[in-house]
């Protein structure tokens, strides 16, 4: 593997940012120091006016393969991760078939070792059916167990109490839920469904998919990790009200209850449905602006642990049917960095706080080993970005399968020039390096 000397980068880790020259050797991070300009090297990069961030590590993505590869597969997301400085994905169980067992989720490890370009880590499902599965996960190789308590695809909702009480006392490794009340959310689609039959805007979507829905969720889940003392990671929080439900006056390290913003419910705010529509319809849904200035006020004080994307494709034409047939999600992998690094700029959090959310506390969070951060010794996962180039989101540049974002026509402040996963220099001002794949992402557990 090439050696590589980056030189007179303003590096951004833990607080700080002072410029630094770093040399990555065998896909680690080798030396950090003042003046390597002198030292030998495969590839030198001069990032002289540039900011050097440890890469992205994305704690929710919907990768959809197997089984949905019309809309996105591991090969284009992962590389369209690696475009926008992701260095690092944890993708979600919800693919076709569900991973429900150990064969299924070996499967998917083996399909990342050789089309990923970014590194990778999956959860394992959680059914209501299959808590001998779950309980073989093995700590150090897997990043969680992923439960739906609301709506999902196939087999994956856990309603029962009994599995959910078995599952938090017993899970070996973090749990991670998507928390809206399943109860809540059909009772008031039957209300707006006799209202406005197929013809509901798509306006109503928070109304449908409301407050009460998710703090009744996260709220049952934080109980269930209390009583058990379980390692509970809360993904997607949306709403004003489940930010009760965290806590700031302890280290992150310390912390038994975790939780997750997206980038899109910092970004967007229900008024916005008006005319973006079924382009921003997700689950749990964005609500209205006052939610959105709690979830970043939180976010800054450090009730929300991390900034995460929940990476969700679906096709241009799939998203286009009515409200009931417009699937949920949307596609921001490629972006989530750069909309961050624009708030940042508006002031909405520093640079460092960043890099924080992004790379620091996930790796804390899951106790990912020897990533998230720029330190000797650690693996290279860095991303190079110009804050003094403006650059647009064009659907022509999009990487990712499904070929469209609820962001085009949006100019960026940045530019990610640089990407280098695990040693191995994947971008470079507009040109892709497969040569190499990421690396299976283990934990210190």
């Amino acid at each position: 593997m090439k050696t590589i000397l980056i030189t007179n980068a303003l590096v951004v880790n833990e607080g700080t940012t002072e410029e630094k020259d770093v040399l990555i050797k065998d896909g680690l991070i080798d030396k950090i120091g003042k003046d390597l300009s002198g030292t030998t090297a495969d590839l030198h990069i001069d990032a002289k006016g540039k900011h050097l961030l440890p890469g992205v590590i994305d704690d929710q993505v919907h990768f959809r393969e197997p089984g949905l590869t019309h809309k996105a597969d591991l090969y284009h997301e992962a590389k369209a991760a690696v475009r926008g400085g992701t260095t690092t994905f944890m993708e979600m169980p919800n693919t076709v078939p569900n991973t429900l067992t150990q064969e299924l989720l070996e499967q998917k490890y083996q399909r990342a070792s050789e089309v990923a370009l970014a590194n990778y880590s999956f959860f394992m499902g959680a059914s209501n059916d299959n808590i001998e599965e779950v309980l073989k996960t093995d700590p150090k190789k897997v990043c969680g167990i992923k439960v739906f308590m609301g709506s999902s695809t196939g087999n994956m909702l856990v309603d029962n109490r009994e599995v959910l009480e078995k599952i938090f006392s017993q899970a070996p490794i973090l749990v991670a839920t998507h928390c809206e009340d399943e109860a809540t959310i059909r009772a008031k689609s039957a209300v707006y469904k006799e209202k406005y039959g197929d013809d509901v805007p798509m306006s109503a979507h928070p109304e449908i998919r409301d407050v009460e829905a998710c703090y009744k969720s996260s709220s049952l889940a934080v109980e269930l990790a209390k009583k058990h003392n379980s390692r509970l990671h809360i993904l997607h929080i949306s709403t004003a009200k489940e930010l009760e439900l965290f806590r700031n006056d302890i280290p992150l390290e310390e912390k038994r209850i975790t939780s997750e913003v997206c980038v899109h419910h910092l970004w967007f705010e229900a008024s916005q449905y008006d005319t973006l529509g079924s382009q921003m319809k997700c689950n749990p849904a964005i609500k209205e602006k006052s939610n959105r200035e709690a979830l970043w006020e939180a976010l800054n004080d450090d009730r929300l642990d991390i900034i995460a994307t929940d990476h969700a494709p679906h096709t241009w034409e799939e998203k286009q049917n009515h409200y009931w047939k417009a699937p949920a999600g949307l596609p921001l992998v490629q972006f989530s960095l750069q909309m961050m690094l624009e708030m940042a700029r508006e002031g909405r959090l520093t640079l460092e706080k960043v890099v924080e959310k992004m790379a620091h506390t996930p790796a804390i969070c899951f106790e990912v080993e020897k990533r998230g951060y720029i330190r000797e010794g650690y693996w290279a996962d860095l991303v190079l970005v110009d804050l003094n180039k403006t650059t647009t989101v064009k659907k022509e540049d999009i990487v990712y399968k499904a070929g469209w974002s609820p962001l085009e026509g949006q100019e960026f402040h940045s530019d990610i020039t640089h990407t280098i996963v695990s040693g191995h220099l994947a971008y470079a001002e507009g040109k892709f390096d497969e040569s190499k794949k990421g690396e299976r992402v283990l934990f210190d557990r």
